[in-house]
């Protein structure tokens, strides 16, 4: 994974440059970008020797999609190329949903499994360990918030397909299952920043992407609730189209 910078700042090569994720959008869906666009692209390259080896991974049709996306950050790596955690973010898929029903795990003491409507056509299983924290009547019809695009999980039996974000205090003793705002619908992409900046989402990454890259594991850290329990990414709120992700009470929490 690219550096991490201030949220403030944009990934740069050169000055005014391209973002790791407009790079990663352009390796993965090249028919979306037609010539003028490629050649803005490749402008805001220094010299042709910067932009050169990004074009042959591109272009190199024996390399897999995936595989091409590891090797493109490998290369701007080495250009010295850095992005901002609020463009790592925006690879991740989190989305609104509402989990239709819940039961205990019959192998894992700890463990709920739910069915959760994101907004596909079948609702996803999901494990998790809220069991101590969270009364099952509660998890009936409830409106999450979850991170689509992980890797299943075979938890005790059962495939997990994604996870509940939830805010936590720091010993970990209440924990609080964060929630869209009323009007929100399932399926509906959340983002992070101002509220006129909705519909500038980029395509999420794969969960491939997600587990090769680390990108879960680079974002969480700066994820927390400020001291209005509104769910922040370094101070910039997450929000869906209709207001603010928030939990129910957890001030300054971590968020997992």
């Amino acid at each position: 994974m690219a550096s991490i910078v201030a949220p403030s700042h944009r990934c740069q090569i050169a000055g005014e440059g391209p973002t790791s994720d407009l790079i990663q959008m352009w390796v993965l869906y090249p028919w979306r970008w037609d010539n003028s666009s490629v050649l803005r692209l490749r402008s805001s390259f220094s010299s042709r020797h910067q932009f050169e080896p990004i074009l042959a991974v591109a272009n190199n049709a024996s390399i897999k999609s995936d595989d091409k996306v590891s090797s493109i950050f490998d290369t701007l790596d080495s250009a010295g190329l850095e992005a901002s955690i609020k463009d790592v973010a925006a690879s991740l898929d989190i989305r609104v949903g509402r989990i239709l029903r819940a039961w205990r795990h019959s192998e894992a003491d700890s463990l709920y499994v739910e069915e959760v409507d994101v907004g596909e056509l079948e609702p996803r299983t999901i494990c998790s360990g809220l069991v101590n924290y969270i009364p099952l009547d509660e998890l009936q019809e409830m409106e999450v918030i979850v991170l689509v695009n992980l890797k299943p999980r075979n938890m005790r039996g059962v495939k997990s397909n994604g996870m509940l974000l939830a805010a936590s205090d720091a010993r970990h003793e209440k924990v609080e299952l964060l929630f869209p705002p009323e009007g929100s619908v399932s399926g509906e992409r959340i983002w992070f920043g101002l509220e006129e900046e909705n519909g500038n989402a980029i395509l999420a990454a794969t969960p491939n992407q997600v587990h090769k890259k680390k990108i879960w594991e680079v974002v969480q850290p700066h994820l927390k609730t400020n001291s209005s329990c509104i769910a922040v990414l370094d101070g910039l709120p997450m929000r869906t189209s209709t207001g603010l992700v928030k939990c129910r009470s957890l001030q300054n929490a971590n968020i997992s």
